[in-house]
């Protein structure tokens, strides 16, 4: 029962997810050489890619797939079908993972927040396939769940065989398809509580410790990193989906198949430093003040109303070409009540350069009714009481 009801919660969440597409990228090509056989680089909050190499690749990403066995986990906390604090039991099939390792006892019971954070931390390879078993009842069963997820996210060049990311045939993605999985996992808070520990120790039932450091060097060494996943296998070489955060800007460095780890982490890095050095929001509209004012409405005398945007106007851009954004506001000749307050009467169209990337609704400011001599008759007839009738019907149209 317990797990026909993950399964099905697994689906829900597949279902409901929303589907991030992300933007075509801003620049043709990566404005340094990096020997790596993909990257992209991308603004989390708009989804703009900056730049990209081989991004449509498909590769092995070694355990940069567990992006997605956090992510189903981390959903099913936040639907309530896992708790932090139940128990796991752990199989000898998990305990005998080889790679990244917590090195937990076959038939050791942990807490599931335990194992959660040595996941997230360590990149434990036994951690997640305890976890994957305890929470839909097998590997096979996670990983049925997490091609479906892939599905819903429309990661088209994504297949999963595994947990753990381990080697196996048939298990690929892509630095696109990445980057989109990265996003999603940067929507949990809960990831943050772990993503950014640089060491712990797991303490066992025994009383034997394990000490966990974090496979990403970069949350310790490096302004604002807080994520992503790292991974490294001979056939994979050595990748890395990295998240760093300063003020309103949050940018993703997807690097794989370096050569080595210290070179992933430099890529990573010279990616992260240029969105941050190049790129900044810019506000178009502040957002209080009317877009067009005083429009005449034609079926309503002397009556004007303003229309304001239906939410802000903020826009990604490279910094010195702040230029190539621009707003045309747009409404009818002729307005023509009634209309309601926040009702939409016109639209802003924003591009860049000659390219529509947006529109967003122009809404009155105001309610406005029609007026005028035959609206006021058309009122009156219809408080007009009925000749010949006991008490008063009102007319209608």
């Amino acid at each position: 029962m317990r797990i026909r009801r993950c399964l099905a919660l697994a689906l829900l969440l597949c279902l409901l997810a929303p589907h991030r597409a992300l933007a075509a990228p801003l620049e043709a090509e990566p404005p340094f050489e990096a020997q790596a056989a993909s990257l992209l680089l991308l603004e989390a909050d708009s989804g703009q890619v900056i730049f990209e190499l081989n991004a449509d690749e498909e590769r092995p990403v070694a355990s940069v797939t567990k992006l997605m066995t956090i992510l189903l986990l981390l959903e099913m906390l936040d639907e309530g079908t896992l708790t932090l604090e139940e128990e796991v039991t752990v199989s000898q099939n998990a305990a005998s993972m080889g790679g990244s390792q917590a090195l937990l006892d076959a038939g050791g019971v942990y807490k599931l927040e335990t194992l959660l954070s040595s996941l997230i931390v360590a990149s434990s390879n036994d951690s997640a396939v305890a976890l994957a078993e305890h929470a839909l009842g097998s590997e096979e069963n996670f990983v049925a769940a997490m091609n479906r997820r892939a599905g819903e996210l429309g990661l088209q060049n994504t297949a999963y065989k595994n947990t753990t990311g381990l080697p196996v045939e048939g298990q690929h993605t892509t630095a696109r398809d990445i980057a989109v999985l990265s996003l999603e996992v940067l929507r949990h808070e809960r990831f943050f509580q772990y993503s950014t520990i640089w060491m712990e120790d797991l303490t066992h039932n025994s009383g034997r410790v394990t000490s966990l450091v974090n496979t990403n060097r970069l949350v310790r060494f490096y302004e604002g990193a807080d994520g992503v996943k790292t991974g490294s296998t001979q056939e994979a070489g050595f990748c890395v989906s990295a998240s760093a955060k300063r003020g309103e800007l949050r940018f993703v460095a997807v690097v794989l198949g370096a050569a080595s780890s210290k070179e992933r982490f430099s890529i990573a890095t010279s990616m992260l430093d240029y969105g941050f050095d190049h790129y900044a929001y810019k506000t178009l509209d502040p957002g209080t003040a009317p877009s067009l004012s005083g429009l005449a409405v034609d079926n309503a005398k002397g009556e004007t109303v303003d229309l304001y945007l239906a939410k802000p106007l903020r826009y990604l851009c490279k910094k010195g070409e702040e230029s190539t954004l621009r707003v045309e506001y747009q409404a009818p000749a002729s307005l023509y009540a009634p209309f309601e307050k926040g009702q939409a009467l016109g639209s802003a169209v924003v591009y860049r350069n000659d390219e529509v990337i947006d529109r967003v609704s122009l809404v009155a400011g105001r309610s406005v009714n029609p007026t005028g001599f035959l609206v006021n008759l058309r009122a009156i007839f219809r408080l007009w009481p009925v000749a010949g009738g006991s008490g008063s019907t009102a007319l209608s149209d």
